[in-house]
């Protein structure tokens, strides 16, 4: 009996030894419980929202030349071009070498009395005088009246006396106006003529007149514009020129610029 008491003894410490080692030992891999997994955080450690990648600055090569490019000085336009872009008419006539700088005092014309003799141009809303022979009428086109002087033999410049609507963009100042008239002109004297003023005033009913000789290598020319509003869509122009070779009708000019009156 001794033996067998020592037995259940042995057997019973056996027993407690094993249930003690499974509460120590750690449960086997496949025995960890399922638990959540979070998943990496895409928000940085800072408050404030990630930046996402097309909200960083990428300025195309013509922006970024655009906003630091020094812009590039303008070029004086050449006389007799077309006005370039970001000029003004005043601009491109001050560039033009052919026109000098009113003088502070320009010189006046003592005016005549005109005669009673008209050539009324309804197109213009103008009158200007009819001269006497040897002037004549002559077909206008491209103008609305001319008369001419007779060609002199071995010159193919003769004196002329145009009226048209105005040829060119009207100004604030009628004075501007008549200056860009005037270099207008020049399309009508042979090439490198240059102009020299004579005289610059107001001419009768509000317009502007300027008399001026035209220089073209060995010969002159004797001209004058008038600018004078007719009433129309356009004010009236009246442009007379006489050559050196028929200077003995330079007293014509004065009877022209004196005789330029509006219709009515």
């Amino acid at each position: 009996m001794r033996d067998v008491y020592r037995g259940l003894a042995v057997a019973t410490a056996v027993a407690v030894v094993a249930v003690t080692l499974v509460m120590l030992l750690p449960p086997r891999p496949d025995e960890v419980a399922a638990r959540p997994v979070a998943a990496p955080s895409t928000v940085p450690a800072s408050s404030g929202p990630a930046p996402s990648a097309s909200a960083e600055p990428s300025a195309s090569p013509s922006t970024a030349d655009s906003a630091t490019a020094v812009p590039a000085p303008r070029t004086t336009p050449s006389p007799g071009s077309s006005l370039a872009p970001g000029y003004t008419a005043m601009e491109a006539l001050y560039a033009d070498p052919r026109l000098p700088k009113l003088p502070k005092k320009p010189g006046r014309v003592a005016m005549a009395k005109p005669g009673k003799r008209v050539f009324q141009d309804r197109r213009t809303g103008l009158a200007v005088p009819r001269l006497a022979k040897p002037w004549k009428a002559h077909r206008a086109a491209p103008f609305t009246s001319k008369q001419v002087l007779p060609l002199r033999r071995g010159s193919n410049q003769r004196g002329m006396l145009v009226t048209c609507p105005l040829p060119i963009e009207a100004q604030k100042s009628v004075r501007d106006t008549a200056l860009l008239a005037a270099r207008w002109t020049l399309n009508h004297h042979p090439k490198g003529a240059r102009i020299r003023w004579l005289a610059s005033q107001r001419a009768k009913g509000g317009g502007w007149l300027l008399v001026y000789q035209v220089r073209y290598g060995k010969h002159v020319s004797r001209a004058a514009v008038v600018v004078l509003d007719g009433g129309m869509a356009k004010p009236g122009l009246a442009f007379v020129t006489v050559p050196d070779s028929q200077r003995n009708r330079w007293r014509d000019i004065t009877r022209v610029v004196s005789g330029v009156r509006v219709l009515g």
